[in-house]
């Protein structure tokens, strides 16, 4: 329990909320049950009223949700948050606690009203002379002077007993929401799946933003200094250029608005994912910038799973990426071969001023590759390669996906 609850009012205010919802359930009651009728048919009908209206608030998510965060804002608990599927389970231990949560609530609210009405009426009848004071079933004769002087410690212990009724109710209450309210084992294991979920979204969402706008940025970056060289000698080249960088940062704002679409929760994202149906563009984006590319493709794309697809884009941008911003962007090969059951990447550049390749440090790009093919059951290598043919140190990626899933 928090200390802070016991100078609180929050108990109190738990109690009242607790009444306040037992007045639909009395509203029920009464209307299923007019006068007129036989005893135990009016009976029978307000039960009937009674357990619809207390279903129709426990049974829906927002019940248990609105329940859990109550319990802990003003009771003290620190109970999780209820998973995205609710069982029947679920939704019957919410349906019970709500019963002891109204039954609580509207004894501590009655007691209470009470005690501080007491704490009040004594006082006031004392000091306007005296009187008769009826409470709890009795008469109280309160006398005016010095032999009514008791009225104001019996005040101060009655505002004392109102605040310890407001607490043992919560101390009642908080039990019974730890055990109707928490999460059990079968709830924990759903939990922390949701979150492994998430976080794995989270995680696939900054590989989507990675590749996309480092690919973008540089891409406009070359764009931009050989736009800044031809700018005197060959305008037309220069305003192609910067046509260039305007294409291609307005494809990375679509690539974030898809992003940031499949954050906010019941939006459908604008821009659907970048499949191997886009390598024309992508590959046509890097020539502009002056690079010296050359793609092979070999296969029936329309045969590669939409998954294996979207993932092997991605993996072929950022080795794009990779090529433009470490090596000579004047010699990049790439083949693309989808075969019957694997579909092979491989990219192949100079190393900048065709020096012999050094191995680079392993990147969030590299990394984020290698999640990718892991994720997918595939395979991939990167680092150094010599070409036979040419006499040539390369820097060399491939991946090989999967298509069909593992037996």
């Amino acid at each position: 329990m928090r200390t802070v609850l016991i100078r609180s009012p929050r108990p109190w205010l738990h109690a009242v909320i607790g009444a306040l919802l037992s007045l639909p359930l009395a509203l029920a009651a009464v209307l299923a049950a007019p006068p007129g009728r036989p005893l135990p048919l009016r009976a029978a009908a307000s039960v009937v009223a009674l357990l619809a209206v207390l279903a129709a608030m426990g049974i829906p998510r927002a019940g248990r949700t609105g329940s859990v965060r109550l319990a802990n804002a003003l009771l003290g608990t620190e109970l999780p948050a209820p998973v995205a599927r609710m069982s029947r389970d679920h939704r019957l231990r919410t349906t019970a606690w709500l019963v002891p949560h109204m039954v609580v609530g509207l004894a501590v609210t009655a007691v209470t009203f009470l005690l501080l009405l007491s704490a009040v009426v004594f006082p006031a009848v004392w000091l306007t002379g005296g009187g008769q004071v009826s409470t709890f079933g009795t008469t109280v004769p309160v006398e005016a002077g010095w032999r009514g002087a008791w009225t104001p410690p019996v005040s101060v212990v009655t505002l004392a007993a109102a605040a310890y009724v407001a607490l043992g109710g919560a101390a009642v209450l908080r039990p019974l929401a730890q055990a109707l309210l928490d999460h059990r084992p079968a709830e924990r294991l759903a939990a922390a799946e949701e979150e492994l979920n998430r976080l794995a979204g989270q995680q696939r969402l900054a590989r989507e933003l990675h590749d996309s706008i480092g690919h973008t940025l540089t891409a406009s970056t070359i764009q931009a200094a050989v736009a800044s060289e031809l700018l005197d000698r060959d305008p037309e080249a220069a305003r192609r250029a910067l046509t260039s960088i305007e294409e291609t940062t307005r494809t990375a704002m679509d690539d974030l608005d898809h992003v940031l679409g499949l954050l906010r929760a019941g939006i459908t994202p604008t821009a659907p994912p970048r499949t191997l149906a886009d390598l024309g563009p992508l590959t046509d984006g890097v020539r502009q910038t002056g690079a010296g590319l050359r793609v092979e493709t070999r296969g029936d794309f329309t045969r590669v799973p939409a998954t294996v697809s979207r993932e092997a884009y991605r993996i072929v941008q950022e080795g794009l990426t990779n090529a433009l911003r470490h090596g000579d962007p004047s010699s990049i090969t790439l083949q693309v071969t989808a075969g019957e059951d694997w579909l092979d990447l491989e990219l192949l550049n100079l190393p900048s001023g065709k020096r012999a390749p050094r191995r680079r440090p392993a990147g969030q790009g590299l990394d984020g590759i290698r999640e990718r093919v892991r994720t997918l059951r595939g395979e991939t290598s990167a680092g150094p390669w010599y070409d036979a043919e040419d006499g040539h140190e390369r820097w060399r990626l491939t991946a090989r996906l999967p298509l069909r899933s593992p037996a």
